[in-house]
């Protein structure tokens, strides 16, 4: 096969497994390991080859916190959690929508997105059914919110921990330089979603009380095993925050502390790798393979070469190019496989143009793939399992109802994002840590005064006349 024609075909398949993936006629895992068989029974990867395109590193870190995740699940802290911050809400709907959006995007900095809402969600729908009310809102803030947390850390999402593997970028990297500009963006959210839903979220007072009457304790189901899990994420969280200057990979630090989750409390090996995800995995190798073709017969460097033209080789406009490109595709298809394509795209451009210090690129890709995933219910996978779960019990979510509320908050988020990318290249380092922590706080007290203006006066007005219609 001619070097022409390898270019050719290796586009093509790449082109129809994207196709694939975007239509999910076939499972997505099913796609991405046909595109990577083809491609090796066509001789454009050899053997060696399609095994060095796979990014180990990656896999090891999904698989290790997936094991732990699935094995900590068993004690039923998560939905402990969102037990807690209802009951902390006193019963009122906006509060807890709050509450549990903020639990949502914790959980998601250092769990993975999927695993976070298919343990919140059931919570939701039960607090919503208690309240009588629609969990339509609910299920709305906290996908927004697992996308929005998720982006904080180099472990809360699959975008993140593939740009981590392929960089210098270790944990704190992305704790220090992302987690401000995301506490910025989640605090406006959350004020904005509040306001659409002020009219939708009202509860009876005698409803609010049984919220009240909820016990977040009875959700313990393992004491022993809790305290267990609770120390091998302690150690798992510190590994990662000292891997970069313990010279160790994260997957590493992830897998350790499965083993050791795994010694402790004599989990069968089989029943706790039946909580990987294993399609995801597969999914991810035949991904890699399929993009490491396209880099291999040189389309990712022709690329790199046309980006750097239209940017003219200057870091800031490829930065701002990268962001709102990566969030518009993330809107509409996977950020998997587009955040794969983007990475080798980015190490050429910044070979051919000669830029020493990509980091500027890397958070923009960060921010547009893991933020703009929030523009529609297909921009991410914990988006498709909510809408799916909301189906299943009747309440389900259309794509334009959702995207009309989605979308502008997307948009918001990425125009929030340039500013902060603009500031960092001026000022990064501690000056735009401090700065952007500053305008969240301030942000904070701004959105907490506003709350009392718009919605408590609202509250009551609603328990007023709900209490005029009980006693009529």
């Amino acid at each position: 096969m001619s070097e022409q024609t390898q270019v050719i075909f290796a586009t093509a398949v790449f082109l129809l497994t994207y196709a694939v993936i975007v239509s999910e006629k076939i499972h997505r895992a099913v796609a991405a390991l046909v595109g990577a068989a083809i491609l090796a029974l066509t001789g454009i990867l050899n053997p060696e080859e399609a095994a060095h395109a796979i990014d180990f590193n990656t896999i090891g870190l999904l698989v290790g916190m997936m094991i732990i995740v699935g094995i900590t699940r068993q004690t039923g802290v998560f939905e402990y959690l969102a037990v807690k911050a209802a009951r902390q809400a006193r019963g009122e709907p906006l509060r807890i929508m709050a509450a549990l959006s903020l639990v949502t995007a914790v959980l998601s900095a250092f769990l993975d997105n999927v695993t976070t809402v298919l343990l919140i969600v059931p919570v939701t729908f039960a607090i919503a059914g208690q309240l009588q009310i629609s969990p339509i809102p609910f299920l709305i803030a906290e996908i927004i919110a697992s996308n929005i947390g998720g982006t904080a850390t180099l472990i809360g999402d699959p975008p993140n921990i593939m740009i981590g593997s392929q960089t210098h970028l270790g944990f704190m990297d992305f704790v220090i330089n992302l987690t401000p500009v995301v506490a910025v963006v989640y605090i406006l959210t959350i004020f904005f979603l509040r306001l659409i839903y002020r009219r939708q979220l009202m509860a009876r007072p005698e409803l609010q009380e049984k919220i009240m009457l909820l016990n977040e304790r009875d959700e313990i189901k393992d004491p022993v095993l809790l305290k267990k899990c609770l120390v091998v994420l302690f150690l798992t969280i510190m590994g990662f925050v000292l891997h970069q200057y313990l010279h160790l990979e994260s997957s590493v630090i992830a897998l350790s502390g499965a083993s050791l989750l795994l010694l402790i409390t004599r989990e069968d090996p089989e029943h706790a790798l039946h909580a990987v995800e294993w399609p995801v995995i597969f999914f991810f190798v035949g991904l890699f393979v399929v993009v490491g073709a396209l880099e291999k017969v040189g389309v990712i460097e022709a690329v790199a070469r046309f980006s750097l033209e239209i940017t003219q080789g200057q870091l800031v406009p490829a930065a701002m190019l990268i962001l709102w490109i990566s969030a518009l595709a993330s809107a509409f298809v996977d950020n998997i496989p587009f955040v794969a394509t983007m990475i080798p795209l980015i190490h050429d451009m910044g070979r051919l143009g000669g830029m020493t210090n990509l980091d500027l690129l890397w958070w923009a890709l960060s921010l547009g793939a893991c933020l703009g995933g929030n523009g529609t219910i297909i921009g991410a996978s914990a988006n498709v399992v909510v809408i799916g779960m909301a189906e299943k019990r009747g309440q389900p979510i259309s794509f334009l109802g959702f995207m009309k509320v989605a979308f502008p908050l997307m948009i918001m988020s990425i125009v929030i994002s340039t500013a902060y990318l603009l500031f960092w290249y001026h000022y990064h380092g501690p000056v735009s840590l401090v700065g952007t922590l500053a305008a969240a706080a301030v942000l904070g007290l701004v959105t907490v005064l506003l709350n009392n203006v718009l919605f408590r006066p609202q509250d009551r007005s609603a328990t007023k006349v709900l209490s005029k219609y009980n006693e009529a």
